[in-house]
């Protein structure tokens, strides 16, 4: 059958389905970002302190006290061994990330990724053809340099430098020089290079694609058998590689994604009109 290729991505899904169907997944990730933003900004603004601190560490509730792994891993590279409260703030926010999936806190939490979604989506708006792709395992690479870098500093210099830091400072304080960087991201997404920031570069999405590998909930093609190759998964995934081995496997191979590469962000749930996808745990057959 012969392929439109002028149809927008998802445009089947939205007429099977409805809209608001055809973008659930993408209204609740979105929801769950800006409530966060929210939450963090609600004390500085109203004066009411659900939550002090900020994404890298934090207290609810003056009780819980939640700590970012990878910044914890970074503290123990710099050589200071942090109080038990840290300790156990950043077991609980690892075993959270090792049931919903890793880079979950990628596309559910990271406020990046709006902006990154948002190049994206300009990206093919404007039909941006780019040949430069760097390597999935740079972010790998400077995940290494940024321990390396705490271990001989005895300073968390990723966190001097670390976007996500940075957007929620400046949302809080107005505007400063941290937004060049952050605008840096989206016109490197956007013009350079796809999905260059978050699937090549964030050494914390490499970080988080590592828990992900274990991780207990999974996106799976539970319904491949009906998959039409639209191709419209592919084409909103911001890890399209993933999809493939549990797509288009064989009989007898696994229909979960496994790789902890997935950031669990079911837009490929979304725009399918098949529903070939789901979100189950990862021991289906």
């Amino acid at each position: 059958m012969a392929k439109n290729i002028n149809k927008v991505i998802g445009q089947d899904a939205v007429i099977k389905k409805g809209w608001l169907l055809a973008h659930k997944w993408l209204l609740l990730r979105r929801f769950s970002q800006l409530s966060i933003i929210g939450l963090f900004l609600l004390g500085p603004v109203s004066g009411i302190w659900l939550i002090k601190g900020n994404m890298s560490s934090s207290l609810i509730l003056d009780t819980l006290s939640l700590t970012d792994p990878f910044v914890f891993l970074q503290t123990l590279f710099t050589g200071y061994l942090p109080e038990m409260t840290v300790i156990s703030g950043a077991v609980i926010v690892a075993l959270f990330y090792l049931i919903v999936g890793g880079r979950v806190y990628c596309s559910w939490v990271c406020p990046i990724n709006i902006v990154t979604d948002a190049a994206d989506w300009l990206r093919r708006l404007l039909k941006v053809k780019t040949s430069l792709n760097f390597s999935r395992m740079g972010r790998y690479g400077l995940l290494v340099i940024s321990l390396v870098l705490a271990s001989v500093s005895g300073m968390l210099v990723w966190e001097l430098v670390n976007p996500v830091t940075m957007i929620q400072r400046e949302i809080v304080f107005a505007m400063g020089y941290s937004w060049l960087f952050i605008i840096g991201i989206f016109i490197l997404d956007a013009f350079v290079s796809r999905r260059a920031w978050c699937g090549h570069l964030c050494p914390m999405g490499a970080f988080y694609s590592l828990l992900g590998r274990v991780s207990i909930i999974k996106v799976n093609a539970i319904n491949r058998d009906s998959c039409n190759d639209c191709m419209d998964c592919f084409a909103v995934c911001p890890e399209p590689q993933v999809i493939k081995p549990a797509l288009k496997g064989n009989v007898s191979s696994s229909p979960v994604i496994n790789s902890g590469n997935c950031t669990n962000c079911a837009r490929c749930i979304d725009v399918c009109a098949e529903n070939v996808f789901t979100i189950k745990h990862r021991f289906i057959n």
